[in-house]
This record gives structure tokens, C-alpha cells and sequence, in this order.
């Protein structure tokens, strides 16, 4: 009789007859010590497996330009169409520090959602709520 498997991941085991959607949810203390690249690897990760990933705290514009870049290189017809990003402030601008406007530095102080092309469809994005259609391919 097999034991219970330990860290098996629910889309790779072949007996599990769920078909549903996974979402990871990062927070961001797992984020902050990881470099750019680290985080990079860890979204695309998800997202390559099927996975929505919702970032607590977001990412800065520099990551998120790099993310974008690193996602252009790896799209595959066959294997990887890309990811949809949606991104909203999670506090109002007046809740910045003085030195961060005087700077022109925009607080990653947001949550993000981001997940692959051909599954998630932005129905609604306004500054409260961003509505999202996903399908299970």
C-alpha cells in the first residue's frame, strides 16, 4: 500500500481527477530577498504550469518591464502563448513617503495578478476591482 506523497504538486499527479483552476498567492515577505531574476523564475514558473499567481505586493516598473521581456523570449506557439498582467495600487497615492514622490518612484505597494494568455481574460479593471474570466484549458 503507497504511503501519502510528500511536496507532490496537485497538477502533476496523474490521479487527480480535479481539473480546476490554481491560484498561488505569493507574499511578499517570500519576495523580498529574491533578486529580479528569482522572481521572474518563480512567476513564469507558475504561470508555465497553468497556475494564476497573485503577487501581494507586486513588483517594481523595472521588474515588471523585465518580467514582460523575459516572457517575449520564451513564447512558443505550441508551448507558451505568454501572460495577461493586471495590476491595481493597494493604498492611494497620498500614502507614498515624501522622498518616493520627490524621487518619481511608484510604490510596489499593489497587488497583481498575472497568469498564462490562453486561460485568463481581464473582464473589468477599475481602481477597486479587477474582474477576471478563467477558463480550464
Amino acid at each position: 500500500m503507497a504511503g501519502p506523497k510528500a511536496n507532490v504538486d496537485a497538477a502533476d499527479d496523474p490521479d487527480d481527477g480535479d481539473d480546476g483552476v490554481r491560484i498561488d498567492m505569493i507574499s511578499g515577505a517570500r519576495m523580498e530577498g529574491l533578486t529580479t531574476m528569482e522572481k521572474i523564475r518563480l512567476i513564469l514558473d507558475g504561470v508555465r504550469d497553468g497556475n494564476i499567481v497573485i503577487l501581494e505586493e507586486g513588483l517594481s516598473p523595472d521588474e515588471e518591464s523585465r518580467l514582460i521581456e523575459v516572457t517575449m523570449t520564451e513564447i512558443s506557439p505550441d508551448d507558451f502563448t505568454g501572460i495577461e498582467i493586471e495590476t491595481y495600487p493597494k493604498a492611494e497615492a497620498g500614502d507614498q513617503s515624501f522622498l518616493d514622490k520627490l524621487m518619481g518612484r511608484e510604490s510596489t505597494q499593489k497587488l497583481t495578478v498575472i497568469g498564462p494568455a490562453n486561460r485568463i481574460e481581464t473582464l473589468h479593471k477599475d481602481e477597486n476591482l479587477i474582474s477576471t474570466l478563467v477558463s480550464r484549458k
